[in-house]
């Protein structure tokens, strides 16, 4: 049961991780820092989607319009500490 649990935690801090990655990498873009024409750019970006839209989505589509700012990412980063914390001190502390 313990190295489930280390599995699950290293998942979830991997997932943080890419969560953040896209949210700079996004901001990159919409700055015009980086080139979304350069392929290895676009396929980057078109990944950390895939891999956080399908989280992110009913986030965005439970909170209120606030206009440009999409604190969707913050809310589901919010959620992973949650969810880490609830592991680290009352799941982890009873494993036998």
């Amino acid at each position: 049961m313990k190295a489930i649990l280390d599995v699950v935690l290293i998942a979830l801090n991997l997932y943080w991780w890419v969560i953040i990655i896209q949210a700079v990498l996004s901001w990159l873009i919409a700055f015009n820092v980086v080139n979304y024409r350069n392929q290895i750019v676009a396929q980057i970006d078109t990944t950390l989607r895939a891999l956080t839209e399908p989280v992110l989505a009913p986030i965005r589509r439970r909170m209120p319009n606030m206009g440009a700012i999409d604190i969707s990412p913050i809310v589901l980063l919010l959620g992973i500490i949650l969810i880490q914390q609830v592991i680290i001190r009352y799941i982890y502390p009873n494993v036998f």
